[in-house]
Protein backbone atom coordinates (compact mmCIF):
# COMPACT_ATOMS: atom_id res chain seq x y z
CA UNK A 1 0.00 0.00 0.00
CA UNK A 2 1.59 3.35 -0.89
CA UNK A 3 0.69 6.79 0.75
CA UNK A 4 0.82 10.41 0.00
CA UNK A 5 2.73 12.80 2.00
CA UNK A 6 -0.06 13.72 3.66
CA UNK A 7 -0.94 9.76 4.76
CA UNK A 8 -3.78 9.51 2.65
CA UNK A 9 -3.96 5.91 0.89
CA UNK A 10 -3.79 5.98 -3.12
CA UNK A 11 -6.92 3.07 -3.12
CA UNK A 12 -9.47 1.76 -1.46
CA UNK A 13 -7.63 -0.27 1.93
CA UNK A 14 -9.26 -3.27 2.35
CA UNK A 15 -7.07 -4.61 5.62
CA UNK A 16 -7.66 -3.38 9.20
CA UNK A 17 -3.54 -3.35 9.61
CA UNK A 18 -3.87 -0.82 6.24
CA UNK A 19 -6.69 1.16 7.60
CA UNK A 20 -5.91 1.42 11.06
CA UNK A 21 -1.94 2.66 9.89
CA UNK A 22 -3.42 4.92 7.60
CA UNK A 23 -5.70 6.68 9.73
CA UNK A 24 -3.81 7.28 12.60
CA UNK A 25 -0.97 8.73 9.94
CA UNK A 26 -3.23 11.09 8.34
CA UNK A 27 -1.95 14.39 8.32
CA UNK A 28 -4.97 15.55 5.35
CA UNK A 29 -6.47 18.31 7.08
CA UNK A 30 -4.28 21.35 8.04
CA UNK A 31 -6.67 23.00 10.98
CA UNK A 32 -7.24 19.47 12.74
CA UNK A 33 -3.66 18.36 12.98
CA UNK A 34 -2.77 21.65 14.64
CA UNK A 35 -5.64 22.03 16.85
CA UNK A 36 -5.33 18.43 17.88
CA UNK A 37 -1.47 18.72 18.72
CA UNK A 38 -2.04 22.00 20.24
CA UNK A 39 -4.26 20.27 22.57
CA UNK A 40 -1.94 17.36 23.43
CA UNK A 41 0.91 19.59 24.06
CA UNK A 42 -1.24 22.26 26.18
CA UNK A 43 -3.49 19.64 28.19
CA UNK A 44 -5.99 20.81 30.78
CA UNK A 45 -4.96 20.95 34.51
CA UNK A 46 -7.37 17.48 35.18
CA UNK A 47 -5.24 15.79 32.96
CA UNK A 48 -1.40 17.67 32.88
CA UNK A 49 0.30 14.67 34.44
CA UNK A 50 -1.14 12.35 31.31
CA UNK A 51 0.38 11.84 27.55
CA UNK A 52 -2.02 12.50 25.48
CA UNK A 53 -2.38 10.56 22.16
CA UNK A 54 -2.74 13.73 19.80
CA UNK A 55 -2.97 11.53 16.56
CA UNK A 56 -6.50 10.37 14.33
CA UNK A 57 -8.04 8.15 16.53
CA UNK A 58 -8.68 4.73 14.91
CA UNK A 59 -12.43 3.19 14.86
CA UNK A 60 -12.92 0.75 17.91
CA UNK A 61 -13.97 -2.59 17.79
CA UNK A 62 -14.16 -6.15 15.37
CA UNK A 63 -14.82 -6.07 11.95
CA UNK A 64 -17.24 -9.08 11.98
CA UNK A 65 -19.51 -6.66 13.96
CA UNK A 66 -22.88 -6.49 12.88
CA UNK A 67 -23.44 -3.06 14.81
CA UNK A 68 -21.66 0.00 14.09
CA UNK A 69 -21.98 2.94 16.33
CA UNK A 70 -21.42 6.67 14.33
CA UNK A 71 -20.27 9.60 16.25
CA UNK A 72 -18.93 13.14 15.06
CA UNK A 73 -15.30 13.44 16.17
CA UNK A 74 -13.18 12.67 19.14
CA UNK A 75 -13.46 15.05 21.88
CA UNK A 76 -10.27 16.92 22.24
CA UNK A 77 -9.93 15.82 25.66
CA UNK A 78 -11.78 12.70 25.44
CA UNK A 79 -10.82 10.40 22.42
CA UNK A 80 -7.73 13.01 21.54
CA UNK A 81 -6.08 11.86 25.30
CA UNK A 82 -6.84 8.44 25.48
CA UNK A 83 -6.58 7.55 21.81
CA UNK A 84 -10.02 5.11 22.01
CA UNK A 85 -12.97 6.11 20.23
CA UNK A 86 -15.46 7.55 22.77
CA UNK A 87 -13.13 6.94 25.59
CA UNK A 88 -12.31 9.36 29.57
CA UNK A 89 -15.58 11.45 28.66
CA UNK A 90 -18.99 11.74 29.40
CA UNK A 91 -20.55 11.57 26.41
CA UNK A 92 -18.73 7.90 26.30
CA UNK A 93 -19.66 7.42 29.81
CA UNK A 94 -23.04 7.39 28.57
CA UNK A 95 -22.20 5.53 25.63
CA UNK A 96 -20.37 2.70 27.04
CA UNK A 97 -23.18 2.38 29.86
CA UNK A 98 -25.87 1.54 27.08
CA UNK A 99 -23.87 -0.58 25.28
CA UNK A 100 -22.62 -2.44 28.56
CA UNK A 101 -26.66 -2.88 29.17
CA UNK A 102 -27.02 -3.92 25.70
CA UNK A 103 -24.43 -6.88 25.83
CA UNK A 104 -22.51 -4.74 23.19
CA UNK A 105 -19.66 -4.03 25.79
CA UNK A 106 -18.03 -6.38 28.26
CA UNK A 107 -18.06 -3.43 30.95
CA UNK A 108 -19.63 -0.03 31.38
CA UNK A 109 -16.77 2.07 32.14
CA UNK A 110 -14.49 3.76 29.27
CA UNK A 111 -11.37 5.59 30.85
CA UNK A 112 -8.27 4.45 29.10
CA UNK A 113 -7.20 1.88 26.51
CA UNK A 114 -5.88 -0.26 28.98
CA UNK A 115 -8.83 -0.78 31.14
CA UNK A 116 -9.97 -3.97 29.78
CA UNK A 117 -13.26 -3.18 27.76
CA UNK A 118 -13.74 -4.85 24.64
CA UNK A 119 -16.73 -4.71 22.18
CA UNK A 120 -19.31 -7.34 21.19
CA UNK A 121 -20.26 -7.48 18.04
CA UNK A 122 -20.78 -3.87 17.65
CA UNK A 123 -17.61 -1.09 16.36
CA UNK A 124 -17.63 2.32 16.71
CA UNK A 125 -16.64 5.06 14.45
CA UNK A 126 -17.01 8.59 13.69
CA UNK A 127 -17.83 11.33 10.99
CA UNK A 128 -14.19 12.74 11.22
CA UNK A 129 -10.93 10.86 13.25
CA UNK A 130 -9.20 13.83 14.28
CA UNK A 131 -10.24 16.47 17.18
CA UNK A 132 -11.79 19.62 15.66
CA UNK A 133 -11.27 22.91 17.17
CA UNK A 134 -15.53 23.97 19.33
CA UNK A 135 -16.34 20.21 18.30
CA UNK A 136 -16.87 21.83 14.53
CA UNK A 137 -16.25 20.40 11.04
CA UNK A 138 -15.57 22.36 7.91
CA UNK A 139 -17.29 20.70 4.79
CA UNK A 140 -13.94 19.76 3.21
CA UNK A 141 -12.73 18.05 6.81
CA UNK A 142 -15.78 15.73 6.44
CA UNK A 143 -14.89 15.10 2.66
CA UNK A 144 -11.84 14.38 3.80
CA UNK A 145 -12.61 11.84 6.18
CA UNK A 146 -15.06 10.24 4.26
CA UNK A 147 -13.00 8.26 2.14
CA UNK A 148 -12.05 6.41 5.58
CA UNK A 149 -15.89 6.09 6.40
CA UNK A 150 -16.29 4.03 3.08
CA UNK A 151 -13.68 2.12 3.08
CA UNK A 152 -14.38 0.68 6.72
CA UNK A 153 -18.55 0.38 5.75
CA UNK A 154 -16.59 -2.01 2.76
CA UNK A 155 -14.77 -3.86 5.00
CA UNK A 156 -17.74 -4.53 7.48
CA UNK A 157 -18.81 -7.95 5.74
CA UNK A 158 -21.65 -8.78 8.57
CA UNK A 159 -22.86 -5.31 8.96
CA UNK A 160 -26.47 -4.93 9.63
CA UNK A 161 -27.21 -1.82 11.90
CA UNK A 162 -26.06 1.52 11.77
CA UNK A 163 -26.61 3.79 14.75
CA UNK A 164 -25.82 7.42 14.12
CA UNK A 165 -24.74 9.69 17.30
CA UNK A 166 -26.77 12.98 16.22
CA UNK A 167 -27.47 15.35 12.72
CA UNK A 168 -24.22 14.82 10.99
CA UNK A 169 -23.48 11.61 11.83
CA UNK A 170 -27.06 10.27 10.40
CA UNK A 171 -26.81 12.33 7.46
CA UNK A 172 -23.06 11.16 6.57
CA UNK A 173 -24.07 7.63 7.28
CA UNK A 174 -27.45 7.88 4.80
CA UNK A 175 -25.46 9.62 2.01
CA UNK A 176 -22.92 6.74 2.06
CA UNK A 177 -25.43 4.16 2.38
CA UNK A 178 -28.67 5.52 0.62
CA UNK A 179 -30.59 3.36 -1.99
CA UNK A 180 -30.32 4.40 -5.23
CA UNK A 181 -32.84 7.02 -6.19
CA UNK A 182 -33.88 7.38 -2.68
CA UNK A 183 -34.73 10.39 -0.79
CA UNK A 184 -32.80 11.33 1.91
CA UNK A 185 -33.99 10.11 5.59
CA UNK A 186 -35.18 13.29 8.27
CA UNK A 187 -33.25 12.92 11.76
CA UNK A 188 -34.99 12.65 14.42
CA UNK A 189 -34.52 10.59 17.83
CA UNK A 190 -35.21 7.24 17.08
CA UNK A 191 -36.18 7.49 13.20
CA UNK A 192 -35.53 4.24 11.13
CA UNK A 193 -34.40 3.48 7.66
CA UNK A 194 -33.73 0.59 5.48
CA UNK A 195 -30.61 1.69 3.27
CA UNK A 196 -28.55 -0.41 0.92
CA UNK A 197 -28.05 -4.47 1.14
CA UNK A 198 -30.53 -4.18 3.63
CA UNK A 199 -28.15 -1.76 6.60
CA UNK A 200 -31.00 -0.72 9.01
CA UNK A 201 -30.20 3.26 9.87
CA UNK A 202 -31.15 4.24 13.42
CA UNK A 203 -31.09 8.16 14.54
CA UNK A 204 -29.62 8.98 17.74
CA UNK A 205 -29.43 11.97 19.77
CA UNK A 206 -25.67 12.41 20.60
CA UNK A 207 -25.19 11.46 24.46
CA UNK A 208 -23.07 15.09 24.52
CA UNK A 209 -23.26 17.02 27.55
CA UNK A 210 -25.80 19.91 25.76
CA UNK A 211 -27.90 17.09 25.20
CA UNK A 212 -27.77 15.09 28.50
CA UNK A 213 -27.38 17.84 30.66
CA UNK A 214 -30.64 19.37 29.64
CA UNK A 215 -32.60 16.18 29.60
CA UNK A 216 -33.02 16.33 25.71
CA UNK A 217 -31.63 12.81 25.82
CA UNK A 218 -32.56 10.70 28.61
CA UNK A 219 -30.27 7.42 29.81
CA UNK A 220 -33.73 5.28 28.90
CA UNK A 221 -34.17 6.75 25.41
CA UNK A 222 -30.52 5.57 24.81
CA UNK A 223 -31.44 2.67 26.14
CA UNK A 224 -33.99 2.14 23.87
CA UNK A 225 -32.23 2.63 20.73
CA UNK A 226 -30.07 -0.23 22.06
CA UNK A 227 -32.70 -1.95 22.50
CA UNK A 228 -33.98 -1.87 19.07
CA UNK A 229 -30.91 -2.57 17.82
CA UNK A 230 -30.92 -5.26 19.87
CA UNK A 231 -34.05 -6.96 18.59
CA UNK A 232 -33.93 -6.32 14.99
CA UNK A 233 -30.41 -8.84 15.76
CA UNK A 234 -31.80 -11.31 17.04
CA UNK A 235 -35.06 -11.31 15.40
Amino acid sequence: MNFSETGVPDKPLTTLHDFNHAVVSCQACPRLVAWREKVAREKVRRFQHEEYWGKPVPSFGPLAARLLVVGLAPAAHGANRTGRMFTGDRSGEWLYRALYRARFASQEQSVGRGDGLTLRDCRITAVAHCAPPANKLTREEIQACSRFFRDEIAMLKKLRVVVALGRLAFQVVDRTLRLPDAKGGEFHHGATYELRNGVLLIASYHPSQQNTFTGKLTEEMLDDIFRSVRRHLEA
